[in-house]
Protein backbone atom coordinates (compact mmCIF):
# COMPACT_ATOMS: atom_id res chain seq x y z
CA UNK A 1 0.00 0.00 0.00
CA UNK A 2 3.16 2.40 1.21
CA UNK A 3 4.11 2.00 -2.58
CA UNK A 4 1.54 2.20 -3.88
CA UNK A 5 0.81 5.75 -2.95
CA UNK A 6 4.63 6.60 -3.55
CA UNK A 7 3.95 5.29 -7.24
CA UNK A 8 1.09 7.80 -6.98
CA UNK A 9 2.81 10.56 -5.80
CA UNK A 10 5.54 10.32 -8.43
CA UNK A 11 3.33 10.27 -11.41
CA UNK A 12 1.54 13.45 -10.04
CA UNK A 13 4.90 15.25 -9.02
CA UNK A 14 6.11 14.26 -12.84
CA UNK A 15 2.70 15.81 -14.54
CA UNK A 16 2.78 18.68 -12.70
CA UNK A 17 6.75 19.10 -13.64
CA UNK A 18 5.68 18.62 -17.16
CA UNK A 19 2.60 21.08 -16.94
CA UNK A 20 4.29 23.96 -15.64
CA UNK A 21 7.39 23.46 -18.19
CA UNK A 22 4.88 23.52 -21.16
CA UNK A 23 2.85 26.58 -19.52
CA UNK A 24 6.41 28.61 -19.05
CA UNK A 25 7.37 27.90 -22.86
CA UNK A 26 4.49 29.14 -24.27
CA UNK A 27 3.88 31.83 -22.04
CA UNK A 28 4.79 35.05 -23.60
CA UNK A 29 5.24 38.11 -21.39
CA UNK A 30 4.14 41.70 -22.46
CA UNK A 31 3.43 45.36 -21.06
CA UNK A 32 0.18 46.93 -20.06
CA UNK A 33 -0.55 50.55 -19.62
CA UNK A 34 -3.13 50.92 -17.27
CA UNK A 35 -4.34 54.26 -17.95
CA UNK A 36 -5.67 55.27 -14.09
CA UNK A 37 -6.95 59.24 -15.47
CA UNK A 38 -5.22 62.39 -13.63
CA UNK A 39 -3.78 62.49 -10.39
CA UNK A 40 -5.71 63.91 -7.04
CA UNK A 41 -3.10 66.74 -7.81
CA UNK A 42 -4.09 67.71 -11.37
CA UNK A 43 -7.90 66.91 -10.65
CA UNK A 44 -8.00 69.52 -7.63
CA UNK A 45 -5.47 71.95 -10.04
CA UNK A 46 -6.43 72.04 -13.38
CA UNK A 47 -2.80 74.19 -14.21
CA UNK A 48 -1.00 71.83 -12.89
CA UNK A 49 0.90 70.97 -16.23
CA UNK A 50 1.03 74.60 -16.87
CA UNK A 51 2.89 75.07 -13.64
CA UNK A 52 5.41 72.18 -14.07
CA UNK A 53 6.02 73.12 -18.00
CA UNK A 54 6.90 76.26 -16.99
CA UNK A 55 9.15 75.25 -14.27
CA UNK A 56 11.27 72.62 -16.37
CA UNK A 57 11.66 76.22 -18.73
CA UNK A 58 14.09 77.68 -15.62
CA UNK A 59 10.83 79.66 -14.22
CA UNK A 60 10.46 80.35 -10.92
CA UNK A 61 6.37 79.22 -10.13
CA UNK A 62 4.58 79.68 -7.34
CA UNK A 63 0.93 78.91 -6.51
CA UNK A 64 -1.69 81.69 -4.24
CA UNK A 65 -4.62 81.13 -2.82
CA UNK A 66 -5.41 84.91 -2.72
CA UNK A 67 -4.52 88.68 -3.04
CA UNK A 68 -2.86 89.25 0.50
CA UNK A 69 0.29 87.94 -1.60
CA UNK A 70 0.37 91.08 -3.11
CA UNK A 71 1.25 93.09 -0.24
CA UNK A 72 4.89 90.91 -0.31
CA UNK A 73 5.11 90.49 -4.25
CA UNK A 74 8.02 92.66 -5.97
CA UNK A 75 6.80 94.47 -8.99
CA UNK A 76 9.75 94.29 -11.10
CA UNK A 77 10.47 90.56 -12.51
CA UNK A 78 7.07 89.38 -11.42
CA UNK A 79 4.24 88.84 -13.22
CA UNK A 80 0.83 87.30 -11.26
CA UNK A 81 -1.72 85.56 -13.27
CA UNK A 82 -5.55 85.22 -12.79
CA UNK A 83 -6.70 82.68 -14.43
CA UNK A 84 -9.70 81.80 -11.58
CA UNK A 85 -13.05 83.88 -11.17
CA UNK A 86 -13.01 87.33 -9.73
CA UNK A 87 -16.41 88.74 -9.68
CA UNK A 88 -16.54 89.44 -5.76
CA UNK A 89 -13.31 91.38 -6.11
CA UNK A 90 -13.27 94.50 -4.60
CA UNK A 91 -12.60 98.07 -6.19
CA UNK A 92 -9.74 98.40 -3.43
CA UNK A 93 -8.31 94.87 -4.60
CA UNK A 94 -8.19 96.50 -8.15
CA UNK A 95 -6.39 99.67 -7.32
CA UNK A 96 -3.91 97.19 -5.69
CA UNK A 97 -3.26 95.34 -8.46
CA UNK A 98 -3.31 98.14 -11.17
CA UNK A 99 -1.12 99.97 -8.30
CA UNK A 100 1.23 96.74 -8.63
CA UNK A 101 1.30 96.57 -11.95
CA UNK A 102 2.31 100.11 -12.89
CA UNK A 103 5.32 99.55 -10.01
CA UNK A 104 6.71 97.34 -12.91
CA UNK A 105 4.64 94.22 -12.53
CA UNK A 106 3.25 92.01 -15.25
CA UNK A 107 -0.64 91.16 -14.74
CA UNK A 108 -2.32 88.74 -17.01
CA UNK A 109 -6.14 88.20 -17.09
CA UNK A 110 -9.27 86.65 -18.27
CA UNK A 111 -11.68 88.71 -19.45
CA UNK A 112 -14.70 87.77 -17.56
CA UNK A 113 -17.81 89.88 -18.60
CA UNK A 114 -19.59 90.81 -21.62
CA UNK A 115 -19.84 94.57 -22.07
CA UNK A 116 -23.36 96.35 -21.82
CA UNK A 117 -23.98 98.62 -24.12
CA UNK A 118 -27.13 100.11 -22.16
CA UNK A 119 -25.23 100.78 -18.94
CA UNK A 120 -21.40 101.57 -20.78
CA UNK A 121 -19.88 98.66 -18.36
CA UNK A 122 -19.41 95.06 -17.93
CA UNK A 123 -19.49 94.09 -14.39
CA UNK A 124 -15.87 93.59 -14.65
CA UNK A 125 -14.34 95.97 -12.37
CA UNK A 126 -10.58 94.88 -13.57
CA UNK A 127 -11.51 94.85 -17.39
CA UNK A 128 -13.71 98.23 -17.24
CA UNK A 129 -10.94 100.10 -15.54
CA UNK A 130 -7.97 99.08 -18.32
CA UNK A 131 -10.79 100.26 -21.08
CA UNK A 132 -10.72 97.14 -22.89
CA UNK A 133 -14.30 95.41 -23.82
CA UNK A 134 -15.42 91.91 -24.43
CA UNK A 135 -18.66 91.07 -26.76
CA UNK A 136 -19.83 88.09 -28.38
CA UNK A 137 -17.90 87.27 -32.17
CA UNK A 138 -19.88 87.67 -34.73
CA UNK A 139 -20.19 83.93 -35.70
CA UNK A 140 -21.10 83.33 -31.58
CA UNK A 141 -24.01 80.43 -31.43
CA UNK A 142 -23.70 79.83 -35.08
CA UNK A 143 -24.07 76.08 -36.08
CA UNK A 144 -20.41 75.04 -37.34
CA UNK A 145 -20.79 73.88 -41.21
CA UNK A 146 -20.55 69.95 -41.13
CA UNK A 147 -17.44 69.85 -43.88
CA UNK A 148 -15.54 66.94 -43.28
CA UNK A 149 -11.89 67.45 -42.78
CA UNK A 150 -12.16 71.51 -41.97
CA UNK A 151 -9.53 72.85 -39.51
CA UNK A 152 -10.32 74.77 -36.47
CA UNK A 153 -10.18 78.75 -36.17
CA UNK A 154 -7.11 79.47 -34.70
CA UNK A 155 -5.71 82.34 -33.04
CA UNK A 156 -2.12 83.61 -34.48
CA UNK A 157 0.17 85.69 -33.40
CA UNK A 158 3.34 86.61 -35.47
CA UNK A 159 6.75 87.40 -33.57
CA UNK A 160 9.50 89.44 -34.62
CA UNK A 161 12.27 87.40 -36.43
CA UNK A 162 9.64 85.21 -37.12
CA UNK A 163 8.29 84.34 -40.70
CA UNK A 164 5.49 81.78 -39.37
CA UNK A 165 2.69 82.59 -36.60
CA UNK A 166 2.56 80.57 -33.58
CA UNK A 167 -1.28 79.25 -33.43
CA UNK A 168 -3.60 78.80 -30.14
CA UNK A 169 -6.72 77.66 -29.45
CA UNK A 170 -8.69 80.13 -28.05
CA UNK A 171 -12.39 80.11 -27.24
CA UNK A 172 -13.73 81.83 -30.83
CA UNK A 173 -16.91 82.33 -29.31
CA UNK A 174 -15.52 85.75 -27.76
CA UNK A 175 -14.40 88.89 -29.19
CA UNK A 176 -11.78 91.47 -27.57
CA UNK A 177 -12.20 94.92 -28.52
CA UNK A 178 -9.75 98.21 -27.70
CA UNK A 179 -12.24 100.95 -28.36
CA UNK A 180 -8.99 103.52 -27.79
CA UNK A 181 -6.55 101.36 -29.60
CA UNK A 182 -4.24 100.99 -26.37
CA UNK A 183 -3.25 97.87 -27.13
CA UNK A 184 0.60 97.73 -27.80
CA UNK A 185 -0.40 93.91 -30.21
CA UNK A 186 -2.84 91.44 -30.22
CA UNK A 187 -3.37 87.91 -31.30
CA UNK A 188 -6.44 87.27 -33.68
CA UNK A 189 -8.35 84.38 -35.26
CA UNK A 190 -10.48 84.44 -38.28
CA UNK A 191 -13.21 87.48 -36.83
CA UNK A 192 -12.02 87.78 -33.49
CA UNK A 193 -8.86 89.13 -31.37
CA UNK A 194 -8.67 86.62 -28.21
CA UNK A 195 -5.22 88.60 -26.45
CA UNK A 196 -4.04 91.98 -26.09
CA UNK A 197 -1.18 93.49 -24.16
CA UNK A 198 -0.75 97.15 -23.21
CA UNK A 199 1.52 99.23 -21.04
CA UNK A 200 0.13 100.21 -17.62
CA UNK A 201 3.31 102.18 -15.90
CA UNK A 202 6.11 100.70 -15.64
CA UNK A 203 4.58 97.66 -16.39
CA UNK A 204 1.86 95.98 -18.60
CA UNK A 205 -0.99 94.07 -18.30
CA UNK A 206 -2.14 91.03 -20.37
CA UNK A 207 -6.04 90.44 -21.44
CA UNK A 208 -7.41 87.06 -23.03
CA UNK A 209 -10.44 85.67 -23.45
CA UNK A 210 -10.29 82.67 -21.63
CA UNK A 211 -7.51 80.58 -20.24
CA UNK A 212 -8.88 76.55 -21.02
CA UNK A 213 -6.04 76.53 -23.68
CA UNK A 214 -3.35 76.17 -20.55
CA UNK A 215 -5.35 73.32 -18.66
CA UNK A 216 -5.72 69.71 -19.30
CA UNK A 217 -4.80 68.62 -22.00
CA UNK A 218 -5.10 71.94 -23.90
CA UNK A 219 -2.07 72.77 -22.60
CA UNK A 220 -0.25 70.45 -25.42
CA UNK A 221 -2.14 71.56 -28.49
CA UNK A 222 -0.80 73.88 -30.67
CA UNK A 223 1.54 76.40 -29.25
CA UNK A 224 -0.39 77.03 -26.33
CA UNK A 225 2.61 76.05 -24.32
CA UNK A 226 4.70 78.41 -25.90
CA UNK A 227 2.89 81.74 -25.38
CA UNK A 228 2.61 81.00 -21.69
CA UNK A 229 5.96 80.63 -21.91
CA UNK A 230 6.28 83.47 -24.67
CA UNK A 231 4.22 85.96 -22.22
CA UNK A 232 5.97 85.23 -18.65
CA UNK A 233 9.43 84.63 -19.70
CA UNK A 234 12.71 85.90 -18.19
CA UNK A 235 9.84 86.22 -15.16
CA UNK A 236 9.05 84.57 -11.79
CA UNK A 237 5.56 83.66 -12.11
CA UNK A 238 2.71 83.60 -9.44
CA UNK A 239 -0.52 81.78 -10.27
CA UNK A 240 -2.94 82.99 -8.20
CA UNK A 241 -6.39 80.29 -8.52
CA UNK A 242 -8.25 81.49 -6.24
CA UNK A 243 -9.31 85.54 -5.85
CA UNK A 244 -12.80 84.73 -3.22
CA UNK A 245 -12.13 85.78 0.73
CA UNK A 246 -13.84 82.35 2.09
CA UNK A 247 -16.23 82.99 5.04
CA UNK A 248 -16.46 80.87 7.88
CA UNK A 249 -19.32 79.05 6.97
CA UNK A 250 -17.81 77.99 3.86
CA UNK A 251 -15.10 77.23 5.51
CA UNK A 252 -16.94 74.85 8.42
CA UNK A 253 -19.10 73.53 5.28
CA UNK A 254 -15.88 72.63 3.17
CA UNK A 255 -13.59 71.13 6.41
CA UNK A 256 -16.51 69.97 9.21
CA UNK A 257 -19.90 69.16 6.93
CA UNK A 258 -20.89 66.38 10.05
CA UNK A 259 -20.49 69.01 12.76
CA UNK A 260 -22.63 71.47 11.12
CA UNK A 261 -25.65 68.79 10.62
CA UNK A 262 -25.16 67.67 14.23
CA UNK A 263 -25.45 71.69 15.06
CA UNK A 264 -28.52 71.78 13.08
CA UNK A 265 -29.98 69.08 14.62
CA UNK A 266 -29.16 70.00 18.42
CA UNK A 267 -30.99 73.60 17.42
CA UNK A 268 -33.92 72.24 16.02
CA UNK A 269 -34.44 69.83 18.80
CA UNK A 270 -33.93 72.37 21.04
CA UNK A 271 -36.54 74.27 19.38
CA UNK A 272 -39.03 71.34 19.68
CA UNK A 273 -38.41 70.78 23.32
CA UNK A 274 -39.25 74.70 24.19
CA UNK A 275 -42.02 74.22 21.95
CA UNK A 276 -43.38 71.38 24.12
CA UNK A 277 -46.58 72.19 26.67
CA UNK A 278 -45.82 72.17 30.30
CA UNK A 279 -47.80 68.71 30.85
CA UNK A 280 -50.26 66.26 28.72
CA UNK A 281 -52.75 68.11 26.69
CA UNK A 282 -56.51 68.29 28.72
CA UNK A 283 -58.63 65.80 27.15
CA UNK A 284 -62.39 67.95 25.89
CA UNK A 285 -65.23 66.70 28.52
CA UNK A 286 -67.56 64.41 27.25
CA UNK A 287 -70.47 65.70 26.61
CA UNK A 288 -72.65 63.28 28.51
CA UNK A 289 -71.61 64.81 31.77
CA UNK A 290 -72.74 68.16 30.93
CA UNK A 291 -75.10 69.72 33.04
CA UNK A 292 -77.46 73.12 32.59
CA UNK A 293 -75.24 75.36 34.79
CA UNK A 294 -72.34 74.63 32.27
CA UNK A 295 -74.71 75.97 29.31
CA UNK A 296 -75.60 78.84 31.25
CA UNK A 297 -71.98 79.66 31.91
CA UNK A 298 -71.15 79.33 28.56
CA UNK A 299 -73.86 81.23 27.05
CA UNK A 300 -73.11 84.09 29.48
CA UNK A 301 -69.39 84.06 28.44
CA UNK A 302 -70.57 84.33 24.39
CA UNK A 303 -72.89 86.91 25.27
CA UNK A 304 -69.86 88.77 27.52
CA UNK A 305 -67.50 88.40 24.31
CA UNK A 306 -69.84 89.37 21.94
CA UNK A 307 -72.33 92.19 23.15
CA UNK A 308 -70.32 93.48 26.36
CA UNK A 309 -71.00 94.13 29.91
CA UNK A 310 -73.20 96.99 29.12
CA UNK A 311 -75.60 94.71 27.46
CA UNK A 312 -75.46 91.95 30.56
CA UNK A 313 -76.45 94.58 32.82
CA UNK A 314 -78.90 96.17 31.18
CA UNK A 315 -80.78 93.15 31.03
CA UNK A 316 -80.99 92.40 34.16
CA UNK A 317 -82.27 96.00 34.83
CA UNK A 318 -84.99 95.61 32.51
CA UNK A 319 -85.61 91.95 34.26
CA UNK A 320 -86.04 94.15 37.71
CA UNK A 321 -88.56 96.59 36.01
CA UNK A 322 -90.59 93.89 34.92
CA UNK A 323 -90.85 92.25 37.97
CA UNK A 324 -91.55 95.68 39.46
CA UNK A 325 -94.45 96.35 37.19
CA UNK A 326 -96.05 93.00 38.19
CA UNK A 327 -95.46 93.70 41.77
CA UNK A 328 -96.50 98.01 41.89
CA UNK A 329 -99.54 98.93 39.38
CA UNK A 330 -98.35 101.95 37.78
CA UNK A 331 -94.58 101.43 38.21
CA UNK A 332 -93.71 102.98 34.91
CA UNK A 333 -95.30 106.09 35.40
CA UNK A 334 -93.52 106.82 38.49
CA UNK A 335 -89.77 109.47 37.91
CA UNK A 336 -86.67 107.43 38.64
CA UNK A 337 -87.15 108.71 42.72
CA UNK A 338 -90.37 107.12 42.74
CA UNK A 339 -89.66 104.16 41.94
CA UNK A 340 -86.79 103.71 43.48
CA UNK A 341 -89.06 104.37 46.73
CA UNK A 342 -91.58 101.94 45.75
CA UNK A 343 -88.47 98.99 45.10
CA UNK A 344 -87.27 100.02 48.32
CA UNK A 345 -90.63 98.67 50.01
CA UNK A 346 -90.89 96.00 48.07
CA UNK A 347 -87.76 94.60 48.63
CA UNK A 348 -86.60 95.95 51.90
CA UNK A 349 -82.92 97.14 50.42
CA UNK A 350 -81.64 100.18 51.65
CA UNK A 351 -81.35 103.20 48.95
CA UNK A 352 -78.03 102.89 48.37
CA UNK A 353 -78.21 99.19 46.64
CA UNK A 354 -80.96 100.37 44.84
CA UNK A 355 -79.30 103.43 43.58
CA UNK A 356 -75.93 101.18 41.97
CA UNK A 357 -77.95 98.56 40.94
CA UNK A 358 -80.51 100.95 38.28
CA UNK A 359 -78.26 103.96 37.92
CA UNK A 360 -76.17 104.98 35.01
CA UNK A 361 -74.23 102.22 33.88
CA UNK A 362 -70.67 104.06 33.05
CA UNK A 363 -69.05 104.69 29.65
CA UNK A 364 -65.84 102.63 30.08
CA UNK A 365 -65.52 99.10 30.51
CA UNK A 366 -65.42 97.92 34.09
CA UNK A 367 -62.83 95.48 35.91
CA UNK A 368 -63.80 91.67 36.58
CA UNK A 369 -64.19 92.59 40.30
CA UNK A 370 -66.79 95.80 39.59
CA UNK A 371 -68.61 94.10 37.10
CA UNK A 372 -69.14 91.21 39.23
CA UNK A 373 -69.93 93.38 42.28
CA UNK A 374 -72.59 95.15 40.13
CA UNK A 375 -73.92 92.03 39.08
CA UNK A 376 -74.16 90.58 42.47
CA UNK A 377 -76.42 93.80 43.51
CA UNK A 378 -79.05 93.54 40.48
CA UNK A 379 -79.14 89.77 40.97
CA UNK A 380 -79.81 90.87 45.22
CA UNK A 381 -82.42 93.30 43.67
CA UNK A 382 -83.99 91.01 41.68
CA UNK A 383 -84.12 88.08 44.11
CA UNK A 384 -85.92 90.56 46.60
CA UNK A 385 -88.97 91.11 44.72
Amino acid sequence: MNRLLIWLGLILACLLTAGGFYAWHKAIPYEEVVDRGPSPEAQANPYLAAEHFLSQQGLAVEHAQNLERLATLPAKGSSLLLLSERSNMTPRQVEQLLEWTKAGGHLLLVAEAIWDEETQDSGDLLLDRLQLRQAFSDDFDQPAPARKGKKPDLTRLYVDNETAPAFFSFDTDFNLIDPRHLAQFSANSAKSSHLMQLNLGHGRVTVITDSELWKIPAIGLHDNAWLLWYLTQGSDVTLLSNTDVENLFSLLLRYFPQALVALAALILLGLWRAGVRQGPIQAPAPKARRQLLEHLNASADFLLRRSGQNSLLQALQRDIQRTARRRHPGFEQLDTAGQWQALERLTRQPASIISQALGPLPAKRLSSADFSRQVACLQTLRNAL
